[in-house]
Formats: structure tokens, sequence, C-alpha cells
């Protein structure tokens, strides 16, 4: 018998079978033998061990397409990447990583930023002059005025999309919006440190509609890019990429290098100087990262 893993919790995977229903299952222990963890989204073959209480075994895991370490989720389309205009205002750093994680991946984005209810427009104006030139669709909602909701299902519609981003900027304010199946918890804001309580423990696929899915992933405060070369990640910042083979130099990293045309287009207003700042970090880190 063969499903898809909606949710995991504490050793135990829960299976939906189509026509069948969610099935209770733990993994054999080949997979602890072989470094397996099977995650939210995979696709699993499993062998039925009590049919009355719908509990099972899973024996299999079907090859992935991809998969993400954190949030720990496999064979999605996209990502939506969730952020909010104001109250938290955007880490910029974090959500540029975040970014540079879903190129690396080959897993496009769409950026939604929420709460403009209570955003000035000078703040709406800031995130569009950032992110437009960087080639990824902009989504502007308010979960609480249930704007631009129609337009977020439209951009869901027959995919599998991970849902992320930081606590408390309405991504479980947006999901119960999306569907009624399913009624995602949702935090308070410390006024104190502007930072959400975190109201989602786990990764969880819900069904939208017809090939249709959501899986949404618990809150997180930092992502390191460790597993990336140094030297690929220029290819991670697609608003480079219509200046390759401009640079006086072949193999050119947009660092230190004379006559970069990355840099020139920094300097002429061309590519957003947050952004740049946010690549020569990550190369830093990069670069002075320890190898064993």
């Amino acid at each position: 018998m063969y499903g898809k893993i909606i949710k995991g919790i504490a050793g135990f995977y829960y299976v939906h079978v189509v026509e069948s229903g969610v099935y209770e299952c733990k993994a054999k222990g080949i997979f602890r033998k072989d470094g397996v963890k099977p995650l939210v989204g995979d696709g699993v073959e499993m062998e039925v061990t009590h049919e009355k209480d719908m509990e099972g075994n899973i024996i299999r895991i079907l090859p992935r397409k991809n998969e993400l370490i954190r949030p720990a989720v496999a064979n999605i389309d996209q990502a939506l990447v969730v952020f909010a205009v104001t109250k938290p205002r955007p880490h910029f750093n974090l959500l540029d990583r975040f970014l540079v994680m879903m190129e690396s991946r080959h897993i496009p984005v769409v950026l939604c930023f929420n709460k403009t209810d209570i955003a000035e427009d000078p703040e709406i104006a800031e995130l569009k002059e950032i992110y437009r030139g960087c080639g990824y669709p902009l989504l502007f909602t308010s979960a609480k005025e249930e704007e631009n909701i129609e337009e977020l299902r439209r951009v869901l519609k027959g995919k599998t999309t991970a849902v992320a981003g930081p606590s408390g900027v309405g991504k479980s304010s947006l999901i119960n919006l999306l569907q009624s199946e399913v009624k995602m918890e949702t935090g308070s804001i410390s006024s104190k440190i502007e930072r959400g309580k975190h109201t989602t423990r786990h990764s969880e696929l819900i069904v939208l509609g017809e090939d249709s899915y959501i899986m949404d992933t618990p809150g997180f405060s930092s992502l390191y890019v460790n597993e990336l070369e140094k030297e690929d990640l220029k290819y991670c910042f697609p608003e480079f990429s219509p200046l390759e083979g401009q640079c006086r130099f072949n193999g050119c990293d947009h660092i230190h290098e004379p006559g970069c045309a990355v840099k020139a287009a920094v300097e002429a207003g061309e590519i957003h100087r947050m952004r740049y700042d946010d690549y020569a970090m990550l190369y830093g880190e990069l670069q002075g990262r320890k190898r064993y």
C-alpha cells in the first residue's frame, strides 16, 4: 500500500492513503541502520498491521524529488516564505539566507509579506525596492483584513508548498484562511522582543484541494548555509545572473576583484546594496569556516 506522510511526531508517522484515510505508522529499523529518516512529504510503501485501528509500518521510502533539513520536508514544488511588513520588521539577513537555501536546492520561492493592515506605505515600498529586482513573485497580504488571500490561493493551486518564516508573522493565520480542515494555533507577539511564540511544533502536510497541499513548518530563527561552497554562492543570487561573463576576470566572485560587473551594478543602484552586503557577509562566513 502506498501513501504520503502528512505528519511525524515522536517516532510515529501519519500516512495519508487516498480513499482509505490516515494510518499511524512506525518506520522499520532498517531506516535507522541506513541513516535515513522519513520526512513529511515523503511518498512511502507501507504494510498494514492493524486494519481496524489503522496502524502500519513504513517499509520503503520512495525516491525524493528534493528535501530540506530545516524545515524538514521532502518533495516540495515551491516555498512560500512569509515575513511581516512590520511587527516584527523583516530580518533581511535571515530572509536572504532562506532564499539562498532554496536557490541551492532549485526550489522556486514566492515571497509573501503579511500584516499590510498595520504597515506604512514607505515600509511596503522598501520591500518592493529590495526584492522586486530578484525575480521572486511578491505578495502583500493581510490575514486580518483577508487582503490578497484569493491571489495567494491561486499561487498555491496544484502545488505542494512549504510555508516557512519566522514566528509571529502570521503564517498560521494565513493557513487558517486558506482551508478549514486543520486549525493552526496562532500565537501572540512579545511586545518586548517582538518575536513570536513558537506555535507550530512539527511539520504537517495539509490538503488545500485537488493536488494542492501546504506544509506548515516550525518557525525558525537562524539558517546556516555551511554545506554550500563559497564559489557557488553567487549562483544563489538571481539578480547576479544577467551579468554573468561581464566581469573582467573569469570566475569572478564579486568580492575583491577589480572590473567586477556586479559591484558596478551595486554602485549604479541596479542591484540593491542590502542584498549585496548580505552576499558578501555569507561569502565571508563560507570562506572562514573550518574544514575537517
